[in-house]
Formats: C-alpha cells, structure tokens, sequence
C-alpha cells in the first residue's frame, strides 16, 4: 500500500518554521549591501520573463546543493565567501525548502519571505538578461 503524500505546503511550513526569512523591504535595503549575496533559485526562463534582482547570483534550485559543498566537484566559489546569502524564488517555497536543506549542510543562509512576486511591487529593481525571450 502506497504511503499517503505530504502535501508540499507542509513542508514549506515545516521550513519556515526553522529559517531565517527576510521580508520584501528589509530585502530591497539589502541588496546594495557588498557583504549580501542575493541567490536567485528560479529557472533561467522565469529570469528571462520576470526579470531578476541586479547583481543576483543565479543558482538553479536542483544544483544548489552541489554548489554550496566545499566537496563536491561543482562547487562554486561564491559560496566560499564571508558573506549573508539571500536565497529566492517565485513565491518563497522553493527558496524555503533550499534554505531548509541548505542549513541542515551546516551553511548559513536565509531566504525572501514572499519570494520575487513582491520584489518589484515593493519598489525593488528589477534587471533583465539581454538576451530576454518576450
């Protein structure tokens, strides 16, 4: 017999509950900041179509792992640095569940509340890639 799912909502939740999440605005005045690493966790189409937090470091959720891991042969050094890193998404659940994991590795991160939705309501910039698919 095949195990119920847990709804994916409950793992967010379950995330929040242990993270370090950063609202919009307190977001927005960060992101100048040179000792802040914002990480955007999205697909390059959802950059592409939305565009992205300037200066943002692109991360794609499915290699977050890997790049974070000193030992791993995809390791980026950005993540080496002494540095508060924000990741973010669309909404703030893949971003919750990544930071969830991220800090089970023993790597300090945090993450965007509401994710890029609010960002550019909010009055954060917003860039797009020069190569934007309209």
């Amino acid at each position: 017999m095949a195990r119920p799912i847990t709804p994916v909502a409950d793992l967010v939740a379950t995330a929040r509950a242990r993270i370090d999440e950063v609202e919009t605005a307190e977001a927005i005045a960060m992101a100048n900041d040179p000792n802040v690493v914002m990480v955007d966790l999205r697909d390059v189409r959802e950059r592409q179509r939305s565009g992205f937090i300037p200066g943002s470091f692109h991360c794609p959720r499915g290699m977050a792992e890997f790049w974070v891991d000193p030992q791993s042969p995809y390791f980026k050094k950005v993540f080496a640095e002494n540095k508060t890193f924000v990741f973010y998404c669309a909404s703030g659940w893949r971003s919750a569940l990544t930071t969830a994991t991220l800090n089970d590795m023993g790597f300090d991160a945090a993450h965007l509340r509401e994710g890029f939705s609010t960002w550019e309501a909010q009055g954060g910039p917003v860039e797009f890639p020069p190569d934007r698919q309209d």
